[in-house]
């Protein structure tokens, strides 16, 4: 009994398709999106009151809600920035959801993913917003900027335009640096640097990338978990770049042979995260890191060692795909998370704190 536990708090089934939620920065409250079966948006505020879920605000938006994040925000405003199915990235005020503050039409189809750095107080720098799409564009927008993306990385002419899946910032340490990770449909992962305007590398996983995220967006890159179809998922050292081998990773199968939707690292522990599965389980991994990080090979060039992955439990919540996952970034283990069974769940992780 030592492991963590996962333990179903709270379940409430809702009236419409879910796609994402997210914790409000220092509440008890989060936010769920998605889609009402007549194509419109849903933008629901639930509020965690004495092991009750209320629902203290709701708001019915023209188009479906794909995406969100508060990534950008400040402490203060705590803005949602949303991605929809028809290419708008908007910044929403909570308090007054009704117009949102921030509006451009930024792709020509669906915007998949979302993410945000600079704000919150994690990472240095302009608070920024990077949105993926459909159309094969990964844009940054910086929200002080009206209407023009400040960085745009799409195919150039005639060559193929691939659908992407998933987007995150990370190697946010300073003012200068700072990095956006993109994964496609068909398995390629490419690590664009914002400071030199550059793809700094790239690689393909052989299936297409559900889910990214860096282990911390404020600190040098240290790794990256991609999550992808056919149940795997691999999670690579970043600190070390070999120049022909790139980063060093470790892959692992999970949740029996179905997708791997996505990862979140638990902010009070970066070697902890979860995965979320197609066949309705998430199972909580930790990074073991080897004993040396770098080694040298024949040609005395330094490449990354990749660690190790154990499975610290596991849970099956559904007979639908789990479409997203939160931890609180305030109250360690307590996490949301919502699956195609139109439910949304509130969930406690136990003895956290021992791992």
């Amino acid at each position: 009994m030592d492991k963590p536990q996962i333990i179903a708090h709270i379940e409430k089934s809702l009236d419409y398709t879910l796609f994402d939620t997210k914790w409000i920065p220092c509440s008890a409250k989060f936010v769920v999106l998605g889609n009402y079966a007549r194509g419109t948006g849903a933008l629901q505020i639930y509020e965690l009151s004495h092991g009750q879920l209320n629902c203290v605000k709701e708001i019915e938006k023209s188009k479906a809600l794909k995406c969100g994040t508060f990534g950008a925000s400040s402490m203060q405003q705590r803005y949602l920035a949303t991605g929809d199915f028809e290419g708008k990235m908007q910044i929403w005020n909570l308090e007054t959801p009704e117009l949102p503050v921030y509006s451009v039409k930024g792709h020509k189809e669906i915007i998949n993913c979302i993410d945000g750095v600079g704000g919150l107080g994690i990472g240095e720098g302009a608070p920024e917003i990077v949105t993926g799409s459909r159309d094969g564009a990964v844009k940054v927008w910086d929200p002080r900027q009206k209407n023009d993306p400040v960085a745009t990385m799409e195919p150039s002419e005639g060559e193929t335009k691939r659908d992407c899946w998933a987007v995150a910032f990370g190697h946010a340490f300073n003012k200068h640096d700072r990095c956006v990770a993109a994964g496609y449909d068909n398995g390629d992962i490419k690590l664009f640097d914002l400071r030199s305007m550059s793809l700094r590398w790239e690689t393909n996983i052989k299936n297409g990338v559900c889910g990214l995220e860096f282990d911390r967006k404020d600190i040098s890159m240290n790794k990256l978990v991609a999550t992808s179809l056919e149940a795997k998922f691999h999670c690579f050292d970043m600190r070390t770049q070999h120049p022909t081998k790139g980063f060093a990773s470790v892959s692992e199968k999970a949740h029996k042979a179905t997708t791997v939707w996505g990862a979140r690292h638990l902010p009070q522990n970066r070697d902890v995260f979860m995965t979320m599965g197609g066949n309705g389980s998430l199972c909580l991994w930790k990074y073991n890191y080897p004993s040396q990080r770098v080694k040298q090979d024949e040609n005395k060039q330094e490449m990354g060692v990749a660690g190790t992955l154990s499975l610290l439990q596991n849970v099956t919540l559904s007979t639908q795909p789990i479409s997203s996952f939160d931890w609180s970034p305030d109250k360690e283990g307590l996490c949301v998370c919502t699956a195609f069974d139109q439910t949304v769940r509130v969930l406690i992780v136990t003895k956290l704190n021992r791992i």
